[in-house]
């Protein structure tokens, strides 16, 4: 799961796939804007056929929070 949202991170941020750890913070150390972060999302939604709970995620602030969060709908 790290693996695959990782690869869909580096399309939308200026990032290497290596530079990305678990306790990475999306806003903070990778760079997203509240914008990228929504648009990854819908990429996820489709890439894991997955339904994203969007009161949800306001709280996933990490690599490994949002792993943890697709994992359980997986």
């Amino acid at each position: 799961m790290f693996d695959q949202l990782t690869e869909i991170i580096v399309n939308y941020v200026e990032v290497k796939k290596e530079d990305i750890k678990p306790e990475s913070r999306f806003i903070e150390d990778l760079g997203f804007t509240s914008f990228d972060f929504m648009s990854m999302l819908g990429e996820i939604e489709d890439e894991m056929d997955v339904e994203i709970n969007q009161e949800e995620v306001v709280n996933i602030r990490t690599v490994q929070e949002a792993v943890d969060y697709l994992s359980e709908l997986a």
